[in-house]
């Protein structure tokens, strides 16, 4: 049985990378998203439906790459093909 520690390391640094990564950029990209809204709302307070029902599209939309970062690390986690060496 080949010695895997170095391969469920590396696969879990991995993984926490890609999840700080992959759930830090969609924050940003939110906090810019509503400070735009922010400030489009201040210049044009009549169209306040319209801007927030964009609003809302958009930030569904960029939480939908945060969540889809989060599957595909926990499928890479807990579907890792050299996991059965380690159970046995």
């Amino acid at each position: 049985m080949p010695d895997l520690t170095d391969f469920t390391l590396f696969s879990t640094v991995a993984a926490l990378l890609a999840i700080a990564i992959g759930v830090l950029l969609p924050a940003y990209a939110m906090g810019r998203a509503i400070s735009s809204a922010m400030d489009a709302l201040a210049r044009q307070p009549e169209a306040e439906r319209a801007i927030t029902r964009t609003l809302f599209i958009g930030l569904a939309m960029i939480e939908s790459l945060a969540i889809y970062v989060l599957v595909i690390v926990l499928i890479v986690l807990f579907r890792n093909p050299m996991m059965e060496y380690l159970l046995k």
